[in-house]
């Protein structure tokens, strides 16, 4: 079996991975770390009710959909129209998850949903006030973020030559309006935290939608690699032990804190800021070469 349940200090149960050697939201529990990191951060439920349209969100690391439903459950009251796209290499916690639904909590209401998912990929239901779509993405996240990117890169060299004046299906679906970015730590997912992959999501956003990505780290390598993927970036809210965590968007005002010059001058001193460029994890102090591209960032401007 490749997870377990655990229960955690406070008393709610979360998931564990055995092969990874981590658990899934491992201090306040996965409703409480969702509510925190994502909804709330991201305003989700005052964005929805000020949007126009189908309002796009990416859930990266789908796991056992904790972050997900959690985020369904709080634009319930809403009205609006929610595409919702969540990103796995597997399904597997997700199923575990579903057989162990009532020590977990969270899918009260949505198993016939998850059923679906699991099934076809993609669902569509009444969300309270809110109409959803619910699709999943299964395979490897880089890889799926290159091939995209290269893709989109095609797309507009052909519409400005003039062989193409519709947009793609692709280009449409790659267009979130929000995040939640929760993959396995960098020392046992390094391939999820590289300078590429933030660089082709970054590349992949639409300049004139803004987007935000909160995520649970606050490590000076992962906000310089945010930055030099293109990113504005900031201090998150804080969650159980963590007295901030990081927020990314294309746009600044998504974010209330900026990261200031004096970070910037912590990150210049740091032993661990060079972003990883390959999926091998290890720790390095700023080149000079990427210090001063940090320098002429728009944000430190």
């Amino acid at each position: 079996m490749s997870y377990q349940l655990v229960q955690l200090a406070g008393g709610a149960y979360s998931l564990r991975s055995l092969a990874h050697g981590e658990t899934f939201h491992p201090v306040i529990g996965p409703v409480a770390e969702a509510e925190a990191l994502y909804v709330r951060q991201l305003r989700l439920c005052e964005r929805l009710k000020n949007h126009c349209g189908e309002f796009v969100i990416w859930d990266v690391g789908l796991g056992a959909a904790a972050n997900a439903l959690t985020v369904l459950r709080a634009l319930r009251e809403i009205s609006g129209k929610i595409r919702l796209v969540s990103f796995d290499c597997t399904v597997e916690p997700l199923k575990f998850a579903l057989k162990n639904a009532a020590a977990l909590g969270y899918f009260d209401g949505y198993e016939h949903q998850i059923a679906g998912l699991l099934q076809k990929n993609s669902v569509e239901f009444q969300n309270g006030k809110s109409k959803v779509i619910w699709q999943f993405k299964g395979g490897d996240f880089p890889t799926f973020l290159s091939r995209s990117s290269s893709r989109r890169e095609s797309a507009l060299t052909s519409e400005i030559a003039g062989l193409s004046r519709r947009t793609s299906a692709a280009t449409k679906f790659l267009s979130p309006h929000a995040i939640l970015f929760d993959a396995y730590s960098p020392a046992k997912n390094p391939a999820m935290w590289t300078l590429p992959l933030f660089t082709n999501l970054f590349q992949l956003l639409d300049p004139q939608r803004p987007c935000a990505l909160p995520t649970y780290s606050r490590s000076t390598i992962l906000r310089v690699t945010l930055l030099l993927a293109g990113f504005f970036v900031g201090v998150g809210h804080a969650t159980g032990f963590k007295e901030e965590t990081t927020i990314a968007a294309n746009d600044l005002s998504l974010i209330s804190e900026p990261l200031d010059l004096r970070w910037l001058e912590r990150a210049r001193i740091s032993h661990s800021a060079e972003p990883m460029t390959e999926a091998i994890y290890r720790i390095a102090p700023l080149s000079p070469a990427n210090w001063q591209r940090l320098e002429i960032h728009p944000q430190f401007q």
